[in-house]
């Protein structure tokens, strides 16, 4: 029951959050990692003893909290860069006049020597993975004998030694399938799927994650079958040693000049990260460059409040589930409406739902007018309350669910528990409760 409870659990994690990308300021120094860990320690030193009520959203309310309480901290932290209240919010924000072709983020640091303003590119060639498409096959066929085989994956900075059995009842797609799964349970960069054509047959097709070839490289991966007679045959029968497109490097013009790159995400300057999508038209290039300087005061504001506006909804959402998700919808409403007469007169609307709307006009009007100075001032607040909702919730989300108390502690004559650091960090919710 536990096993199925935890495997739930890290699916709906890994389906939900699992390809969120990674944010440089998700790195944190010594310093701030002990901080962390001493103030959870702290938390869990004077709360009381709980257990998890039987709830099947309650994994789920801990998991939305805590990502979305990381998401709030990294705006917050991106938006805190500047030297004065008004360039935290005048954070550069790259923009592309063809975002179907080539888009890019403002990765700077805001130093005036960024002299980057804008540049033109054009796409030649996208890089490509390497992609090994296996033989078809019968579907409902058995072409190899039951027993053990083995084959050996290299790639330029290790090698992988695999091994996988026939059963007398597998059948061609059985084993595919069952290959396939070998591959993506590796983590070894390679992605493994199963084609299947309109004739009941289907091939293994192997695709790397990586793209682009170095100088000195004929390969991203190769697949070599064991030693023995039966490893070669059936190597020979699956065809996924067989390089059906090599990898291929990017290719564009930079201002005029061609360039190429391994990937199709790299980094100009140090200011921009360029995202490559699509082949330009001819003779058409892209034109990159920063927003408006409104503009970006405008978008960098609505990311704040998008982040905001989650948490809230995270809230609403599990309401009827999780009486205690009151709790934190006050937490984050409390925050705003302590500054909803300073809203009104920059653009930012409390809705009834206790989320905000943004209207860019009078935002507009607010940051060009003469007491830009003063708004700036009441965004910068509002920014530092919720900073401060922010960490509160990812110390100890589990705060918010719906729990039952088994113990209060005796206050101030407590020790620290260090194998209890977090009821999140293990997730380990007593379902025989």
């Amino acid at each position: 029951m536990a096993s199925a409870i935890l495997d739930n659990m890290y699916n709906y994690y890994l389906t939900t959050y699992g390809k969120s990308t990674v944010s440089r300021y998700d790195s944190h120094k010594k310093s701030e990692l002990r901080s962390v860990y001493n103030n959870i320690v702290k938390i869990n030193k004077e709360s009381p003893l709980y257990k998890i009520k039987d709830s099947a959203d309650a994994q789920k309310f801990a998991i939305d909290i805590k990502e979305h309480a990381r998401d709030l901290k990294n705006v917050i932290a991106s938006l805190s860069t500047g030297d004065s209240l008004a360039e935290a919010f005048q954070k550069k924000i790259a923009v592309s006049d063809q975002n179907d072709i080539v888009d890019a983020d403002y990765v700077g640091n805001g130093d005036s020597d960024e002299n980057t303003n804008s540049f033109q590119m054009e796409i030649k060639k996208l890089a490509s993975p390497q992609l090994n498409y296996g033989n078809y096959l019968k579907d409902d066929q058995l072409a190899f004998k039951p027993g053990s085989y083995s084959f050996d994956l290299n790639t330029s900075s290790a090698s992988y030694e695999f091994q996988f059995n026939v059963n007398p009842d597998d059948t061609n797609r059985s084993v595919q399938d069952k290959l396939a799964k070998l591959f993506n349970t590796a983590s070894i960069g390679i992605h493994a799927d199963v084609k299947e054509d309109d004739s009941g047959h289907s091939a293994l097709v192997l695709t790397s994650r990586k793209t682009g070839l170095k100088d000195d490289e004929d390969f991203l991966f190769q697949i070599l079958p064991g030693t023995s007679n039966e490893s070669i045959q059936a190597m020979d029968k699956l065809g996924i040693n067989k390089v059906t497109d090599a990898a291929s490097n990017s290719v564009f013009l930079l201002n005029g000049t061609e360039h190429s790159s391994y990937s199709n995400t790299f980094t100009i300057n140090n200011t921009f990260e360029v995202h490559l999508k699509a082949v330009s038209p001819e003779g058409r290039p892209a034109t990159l460059g920063f927003k408006a300087n409104v503009d970006a005061v405008a978008d960098n504001i609505q990311e704040l409040v998008d982040s905001y506006n989650s948490m809230v909804d995270t809230a609403n959402e599990y309401r009827e589930s999780q009486p205690t998700s009151q709790k934190l919808l006050s937490d984050m409403s409390g925050v705003a409406q302590h500054f909803k007469n300073d809203f009104e007169a920059i653009g930012l609307i409390i809705n009834s739902d206790s989320t905000i709307s943004v209207d860019r006009d009078l935002l507009a009007d607010a940051v060009e007018s003469d007491d830009a100075a003063e708004s700036f001032h009441v965004l910068n607040r509002f920014k530092n309350a919720l900073s401060a909702k922010a960490n509160q919730a990812s110390l100890n989300p589990m705060q918010y669910v719906d729990k039952v108390i088994v113990a209060y502690k005796n206050p101030g004559k407590n020790f620290a528990t260090p194998y209890i650091t977090s009821m999140y960090s293990g997730l380990m919710l007593d379902k025989y409760l």
